[in-house]
């Protein structure tokens, strides 16, 4: 009977998929207000992402260069956070889930 409520048990509340990146993790500040490249070459953004592991900013996927994600495969830094007012959420670009 333990095996099968362990079971159910993992069914009702699944455990999150774990992040292997977490040690690129630091704490940093940004390197700017808005998104590197994009102030380097007059492009506009819809969101930052903050590199917590250099500090880079970049633009977010919605936004017409995608420059958090290029940061990402220049560079390998797997993991991100939102640069927005309110809010909290952290991103690994490898396992591609919410941390």
């Amino acid at each position: 009977m333990t095996r099968l409520m362990e079971t159910l048990r993992r069914l009702v509340r699944p455990t999150p998929p774990a992040c292997s990146h977490l040690d690129q993790a630091r704490r940093v500040e940004p390197r700017t207000e808005g998104c590197e490249e994009c102030l380097a070459i007059g492009g506009t953004w819809v969101e930052l992402r903050l590199c917590l592991a250099c500090g880079h900013v970049g633009c977010c996927d919605l936004s017409p260069n995608r420059h958090a994600r290029a940061h990402f495969a220049e560079t390998g830094h797997a993991i991100i956070r939102a640069n927005v007012p309110g809010y909290t959420w952290t991103w690994c670009w490898v396992d591609e889930i919410k941390i």
